[in-house]
């Protein structure tokens, strides 16, 4: 699978390197913005000016307080962030519990997700076409204090310290069944991250003009079982090629646009597959006595394959 890399800091970290660190291979970089309905973090200008003048993915992110009003709190970090947030800019909600609770005192899970889904509208109306995704734990994502159509940032540590390239040879870390477009893999000595996407995907991702631009958990087409009758039909049989071809091309676009979609590519290709075999069935029959022709059962049959087909082109679609 395709990754690019990234980093992100705060007040926590010095001046950076950025032209250096991009000529590294560095992709992304984000920054903290704000916090509360109040706090700014003190080095967020300095981090993000350098971010963007090194020709970096850019973005910022806001640490969550669920007992706030989350319109304040959208609002405060709007006003941060609009001086720096053009085209291409990325938004990230970074909902995580402090160690004594403080900030999730009084609200229970749904009530988190909801003010989460509040604030990642309210900056999704501020930057129109700009990416709005959350960062947060595992533990969240059980609770089911996370909102499910947003990109996920994911933050687990696995080995402590750990270079770009043990991420990128690891398999896609998927908490709860979901996959995260951005695996924050270490923070030692800084917090790293991998995309999963390359860089010139990423970066169209980020402009708003990738093909699956609004669906986080992007399955990867080798985990759709496409049936073997589907495989060996596509290069002939000319009443479903364009219906089939359509399948093969999504397919072949590297991702299937989202988890439903997958679903029903799987469903409706097995319904092709128990369609074929209904053909072979009644064909072979007609010696017993039947009453069509074999030209007559397999037009049939194809139309209720096409309306198929027909069904799950529409699905595919961006």
């Amino acid at each position: 699978m395709a990754t690019c890399r990234g980093m992100d800091v705060s007040s926590y970290q010095g001046i950076q390197d950025w032209a250096a660190l991009r000529k590294s291979g560095l992709v992304f970089a984000f920054a903290k913005a704000t916090e509360g309905r109040r706090t700014v973090d003190p080095k967020y200008a300095t981090h993000i000016k350098g971010i963007l003048a090194a020709g970096l993915v850019g973005g910022s992110y806001h640490f969550a307080w669920p007992n706030q009003d989350p319109k304040a709190e959208a609002a405060h970090y709007i006003a941060t962030v609009r001086p720096y947030a053009k085209a291409g800019y990325t938004h990230w909600l970074d909902l995580e519990r402090y160690s004594d609770g403080r900030n999730y005192a009084g609200r229970n899970n749904a009530e988190i997700r909801a003010w989460a889904a509040t604030w990642i509208n309210a900056v999704k109306v501020a930057f129109p076409g700009q990416r709005v995704g959350i960062y947060t734990s595992g533990d969240d994502i059980a609770a089911g204090r996370v909102p499910a159509d947003v990109p996920l940032w994911y933050p687990a540590y696995p080995w402590g310290e750990a270079p770009y390239s043990r991420a990128e040879a690891a398999p896609q870390p998927r908490p709860s069944g979901r996959a995260p477009i951005i695996w924050q893999f270490t923070s030692t000595p800084v917090d790293r991250s991998i995309a999963y996407l390359s860089e010139a995907d990423f970066r169209a991702w980020a402009g708003g003009t990738a093909p699956h631009n609004e669906e986080p958990d992007m399955q990867p087409t080798d985990q759709i079982a496409v049936p073997d009758w589907v495989k060996a039909a596509w290069p002939k049989d000319k009443g479903l090629a364009d219906g089939k071809m359509q399948v093969q091309t999504a397919l072949a676009s590297g991702y299937a646009h989202s988890r439903k979609a997958a679903e029903q590519t799987t469903a409706i290709l097995a319904q092709l597959g128990a369609q074929a075999a209904t053909i072979d069935k009644l064909v072979n029959a007609l010696g017993a006595g039947g009453g069509l022709t074999a030209a007559e059962i397999k037009a049939a049959a194809e139309a209720g394959a096409e309306a198929a087909l027909a069904k799950l082109g529409e699905a595919l679609q961006p």
